[in-house]
Protein backbone atom coordinates (compact mmCIF):
# COMPACT_ATOMS: atom_id res chain seq x y z
CA UNK A 1 0.00 0.00 0.00
CA UNK A 2 0.76 3.37 -0.56
CA UNK A 3 1.55 5.98 2.41
CA UNK A 4 -0.51 9.45 1.47
CA UNK A 5 0.22 12.90 2.88
CA UNK A 6 -2.68 13.17 4.64
CA UNK A 7 -1.81 10.04 6.55
CA UNK A 8 1.57 11.50 7.28
CA UNK A 9 0.45 14.93 8.24
CA UNK A 10 -2.13 13.46 10.25
CA UNK A 11 0.54 11.43 12.31
CA UNK A 12 2.84 14.52 12.33
CA UNK A 13 0.10 16.74 14.06
CA UNK A 14 -0.75 13.76 16.94
CA UNK A 15 3.13 12.98 17.25
CA UNK A 16 5.12 16.32 16.28
CA UNK A 17 7.75 13.57 14.79
CA UNK A 18 9.91 14.33 11.89
CA UNK A 19 7.72 13.79 8.55
CA UNK A 20 9.84 11.01 7.42
CA UNK A 21 9.88 9.33 10.66
CA UNK A 22 6.36 9.58 10.31
CA UNK A 23 6.04 8.11 6.84
CA UNK A 24 8.86 5.05 7.86
CA UNK A 25 5.98 3.93 10.73
CA UNK A 26 3.33 4.24 8.67
CA UNK A 27 4.95 1.84 5.77
CA UNK A 28 6.00 -0.22 8.64
CA UNK A 29 2.52 -1.07 10.08
CA UNK A 30 0.79 -0.91 6.70
CA UNK A 31 -0.99 2.00 6.83
CA UNK A 32 -2.20 1.50 10.85
CA UNK A 33 -2.36 4.90 12.80
CA UNK A 34 -2.51 3.12 15.82
CA UNK A 35 0.31 0.98 15.23
CA UNK A 36 2.32 3.53 13.78
CA UNK A 37 2.19 5.90 16.56
CA UNK A 38 3.18 2.90 19.11
CA UNK A 39 6.09 2.09 16.82
CA UNK A 40 7.13 5.74 17.01
CA UNK A 41 6.70 5.68 21.29
CA UNK A 42 9.08 2.25 20.95
CA UNK A 43 11.67 4.24 19.04
CA UNK A 44 11.47 6.73 21.85
CA UNK A 45 10.26 9.41 19.07
CA UNK A 46 6.68 10.18 20.00
CA UNK A 47 7.61 12.34 23.03
CA UNK A 48 5.68 15.72 22.04
CA UNK A 49 2.27 14.68 22.32
CA UNK A 50 2.39 13.95 25.95
CA UNK A 51 3.82 17.75 25.91
CA UNK A 52 1.40 19.21 24.40
CA UNK A 53 -1.09 18.74 27.21
CA UNK A 54 1.52 20.27 30.15
CA UNK A 55 0.85 23.56 31.30
CA UNK A 56 2.65 26.33 30.01
CA UNK A 57 2.98 28.88 32.94
CA UNK A 58 6.65 30.19 31.93
CA UNK A 59 8.07 32.04 28.85
CA UNK A 60 8.34 35.77 27.52
CA UNK A 61 7.34 38.38 25.75
CA UNK A 62 8.97 40.42 22.83
CA UNK A 63 8.26 43.49 21.36
CA UNK A 64 10.21 45.50 18.70
CA UNK A 65 9.19 48.85 17.48
CA UNK A 66 9.44 50.10 13.81
CA UNK A 67 7.97 53.33 13.65
CA UNK A 68 4.67 53.29 13.08
CA UNK A 69 4.56 49.59 13.43
CA UNK A 70 4.43 47.87 16.98
CA UNK A 71 5.17 43.72 16.91
CA UNK A 72 4.55 41.40 19.88
CA UNK A 73 5.22 38.13 20.32
CA UNK A 74 4.29 35.68 23.68
CA UNK A 75 5.86 32.09 23.61
CA UNK A 76 5.28 29.91 27.07
CA UNK A 77 6.76 27.04 28.00
CA UNK A 78 6.86 24.74 31.07
CA UNK A 79 9.48 26.27 32.88
CA UNK A 80 11.71 29.11 33.55
CA UNK A 81 14.92 27.43 33.09
CA UNK A 82 13.68 26.80 29.25
CA UNK A 83 12.69 30.01 28.94
CA UNK A 84 15.99 31.86 29.94
CA UNK A 85 17.94 29.25 27.78
CA UNK A 86 19.92 30.20 24.39
CA UNK A 87 17.17 28.14 22.40
CA UNK A 88 13.79 29.48 23.50
CA UNK A 89 15.22 32.86 23.22
CA UNK A 90 16.56 32.25 19.62
CA UNK A 91 13.02 30.87 18.79
CA UNK A 92 11.13 33.59 20.31
CA UNK A 93 13.91 35.98 18.16
CA UNK A 94 12.73 33.54 15.05
CA UNK A 95 9.49 34.53 15.84
CA UNK A 96 9.56 37.45 15.91
CA UNK A 97 11.60 37.49 11.97
CA UNK A 98 9.21 35.58 10.84
CA UNK A 99 6.18 37.89 12.43
CA UNK A 100 8.16 41.55 10.86
CA UNK A 101 8.48 39.48 7.68
CA UNK A 102 4.28 39.26 7.21
CA UNK A 103 4.61 34.99 7.70
CA UNK A 104 1.31 33.84 8.25
CA UNK A 105 0.37 32.33 12.13
CA UNK A 106 -0.10 28.68 10.46
CA UNK A 107 3.83 29.56 9.53
CA UNK A 108 5.19 30.95 12.85
CA UNK A 109 3.08 27.62 14.62
CA UNK A 110 4.97 25.24 12.27
CA UNK A 111 8.22 26.67 13.48
CA UNK A 112 7.44 26.17 16.99
CA UNK A 113 6.26 22.83 16.66
CA UNK A 114 9.35 21.74 15.03
CA UNK A 115 11.32 23.27 17.91
CA UNK A 116 9.22 21.05 20.77
CA UNK A 117 11.14 18.54 20.06
CA UNK A 118 14.60 20.31 19.61
CA UNK A 119 14.15 22.02 23.36
CA UNK A 120 12.21 18.76 25.12
CA UNK A 121 9.36 21.04 26.58
CA UNK A 122 5.73 22.26 25.10
CA UNK A 123 5.34 25.25 24.07
CA UNK A 124 2.22 28.08 23.11
CA UNK A 125 2.29 30.99 21.07
CA UNK A 126 0.46 32.82 22.63
CA UNK A 127 0.35 36.17 20.78
CA UNK A 128 1.28 36.98 17.43
CA UNK A 129 0.00 40.66 17.09
CA UNK A 130 1.08 43.62 14.71
CA UNK A 131 0.15 47.13 16.03
CA UNK A 132 0.40 50.54 14.15
CA UNK A 133 -0.35 54.37 15.28
CA UNK A 134 1.17 57.66 15.28
CA UNK A 135 3.39 56.88 17.82
CA UNK A 136 3.70 53.87 19.98
CA UNK A 137 5.95 52.76 22.69
CA UNK A 138 6.23 49.88 25.00
CA UNK A 139 7.07 48.43 28.22
CA UNK A 140 8.54 44.95 29.11
CA UNK A 141 8.98 44.18 33.11
CA UNK A 142 12.34 42.41 33.98
CA UNK A 143 11.15 39.29 34.28
CA UNK A 144 9.67 39.44 30.52
CA UNK A 145 6.06 37.92 31.59
CA UNK A 146 4.20 41.37 32.00
CA UNK A 147 4.64 44.08 29.47
CA UNK A 148 2.41 47.07 27.49
CA UNK A 149 1.74 48.91 24.60
CA UNK A 150 0.65 52.01 24.15
CA UNK A 151 -0.89 53.90 21.39
CA UNK A 152 -0.47 58.17 20.57
CA UNK A 153 -3.12 59.77 17.77
CA UNK A 154 0.27 62.17 17.77
CA UNK A 155 3.37 61.77 15.85
CA UNK A 156 5.18 64.45 17.91
CA UNK A 157 4.06 63.03 21.41
CA UNK A 158 6.54 62.90 24.22
CA UNK A 159 7.66 58.92 23.92
CA UNK A 160 9.53 59.42 27.32
CA UNK A 161 5.78 60.09 29.05
CA UNK A 162 4.36 57.49 26.63
CA UNK A 163 6.92 54.52 27.63
CA UNK A 164 5.52 55.90 31.47
CA UNK A 165 2.06 55.46 31.02
CA UNK A 166 3.27 51.81 29.33
CA UNK A 167 4.28 50.74 32.67
CA UNK A 168 1.53 52.54 34.81
CA UNK A 169 -0.49 50.16 32.28
CA UNK A 170 1.81 47.28 32.91
CA UNK A 171 1.33 47.82 36.93
CA UNK A 172 -2.38 48.65 37.15
CA UNK A 173 -4.25 46.59 34.08
CA UNK A 174 -6.81 49.17 33.59
CA UNK A 175 -9.63 47.59 31.95
CA UNK A 176 -11.18 50.65 29.71
CA UNK A 177 -8.89 53.63 27.86
CA UNK A 178 -11.90 56.23 28.72
CA UNK A 179 -15.45 56.49 30.85
CA UNK A 180 -17.15 56.59 27.86
CA UNK A 181 -16.28 52.71 26.84
CA UNK A 182 -17.45 51.48 29.28
CA UNK A 183 -20.74 49.57 28.67
CA UNK A 184 -23.93 49.95 30.18
CA UNK A 185 -24.21 46.91 30.36
CA UNK A 186 -21.26 46.63 32.78
CA UNK A 187 -22.20 49.43 34.81
CA UNK A 188 -25.97 48.24 35.38
CA UNK A 189 -24.18 45.16 36.34
CA UNK A 190 -22.03 47.15 39.09
CA UNK A 191 -25.06 49.32 40.09
CA UNK A 192 -26.89 45.94 40.91
CA UNK A 193 -23.95 44.99 43.07
CA UNK A 194 -23.42 48.11 44.82
CA UNK A 195 -27.40 48.07 45.57
CA UNK A 196 -27.53 44.54 47.16
CA UNK A 197 -24.56 45.21 48.98
CA UNK A 198 -26.00 48.49 50.80
CA UNK A 199 -29.03 46.83 51.22
CA UNK A 200 -27.16 44.09 53.46
CA UNK A 201 -25.80 46.76 55.13
CA UNK A 202 -26.79 47.61 58.60
CA UNK A 203 -25.13 51.23 58.79
CA UNK A 204 -27.40 51.75 55.71
CA UNK A 205 -30.48 51.26 57.33
CA UNK A 206 -32.80 54.35 57.46
CA UNK A 207 -30.66 56.40 55.98
CA UNK A 208 -32.75 58.85 53.56
CA UNK A 209 -33.13 57.71 50.24
CA UNK A 210 -31.21 60.74 48.54
CA UNK A 211 -28.40 60.09 50.51
CA UNK A 212 -28.13 56.12 49.26
CA UNK A 213 -28.78 57.77 45.42
CA UNK A 214 -25.71 60.16 46.37
CA UNK A 215 -23.58 56.77 47.95
CA UNK A 216 -24.59 54.70 45.02
CA UNK A 217 -23.16 57.33 42.59
CA UNK A 218 -20.16 57.98 44.33
CA UNK A 219 -19.39 54.29 44.38
CA UNK A 220 -20.58 53.88 40.30
CA UNK A 221 -17.99 56.98 40.11
CA UNK A 222 -15.26 55.46 41.62
CA UNK A 223 -16.08 51.87 39.59
CA UNK A 224 -15.50 54.20 36.98
CA UNK A 225 -12.18 55.61 37.95
CA UNK A 226 -10.49 52.55 39.00
CA UNK A 227 -10.54 50.39 35.62
CA UNK A 228 -10.19 53.06 33.44
CA UNK A 229 -6.64 54.21 32.13
CA UNK A 230 -7.28 58.25 31.49
CA UNK A 231 -8.89 58.09 35.68
CA UNK A 232 -6.71 56.12 37.46
CA UNK A 233 -4.05 58.01 39.45
CA UNK A 234 -0.74 57.97 38.09
CA UNK A 235 1.74 55.37 39.61
CA UNK A 236 4.33 57.60 39.15
CA UNK A 237 2.93 61.01 41.10
CA UNK A 238 -0.50 59.44 42.57
CA UNK A 239 -1.60 63.41 43.00
CA UNK A 240 -2.28 63.26 38.95
CA UNK A 241 -4.41 61.59 36.90
CA UNK A 242 -3.07 59.70 33.67
CA UNK A 243 -4.98 61.78 31.37
CA UNK A 244 -3.49 65.19 33.63
CA UNK A 245 0.36 63.76 32.97
CA UNK A 246 -0.43 63.03 29.61
CA UNK A 247 -3.57 64.98 28.40
CA UNK A 248 -6.67 63.53 27.80
CA UNK A 249 -6.90 63.41 23.81
CA UNK A 250 -3.40 61.94 23.52
CA UNK A 251 -3.76 58.31 23.83
CA UNK A 252 -5.89 56.69 21.40
CA UNK A 253 -5.21 53.10 22.48
CA UNK A 254 -3.34 50.78 24.86
CA UNK A 255 -2.55 46.41 24.88
CA UNK A 256 -1.60 44.55 28.10
CA UNK A 257 0.38 41.18 27.64
CA UNK A 258 0.75 38.52 30.82
CA UNK A 259 1.97 35.34 30.64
Amino acid sequence: MVVTAAQIKELREITWVWMMECKDALVATDWDMEKAMEELRKKGLSKAAKKADRETSEGCIKIEINWDKCYVVSLTCETDFLAKSDGFQGLLSELMGMLKAGKTTEEMEQTKKESVLKLGENMVLKVAKVISGAKIESYVHSNGKLASVVVSKKADTDGEKLKQVAMHVTATNPDYLATSDISAEAVEKEKSIQMEIMKNDPKMAGKPEQVLENILAWKLNKFKEDITLLEQAFVVNPDLKVKQFIWEDTLEAFYRFSI
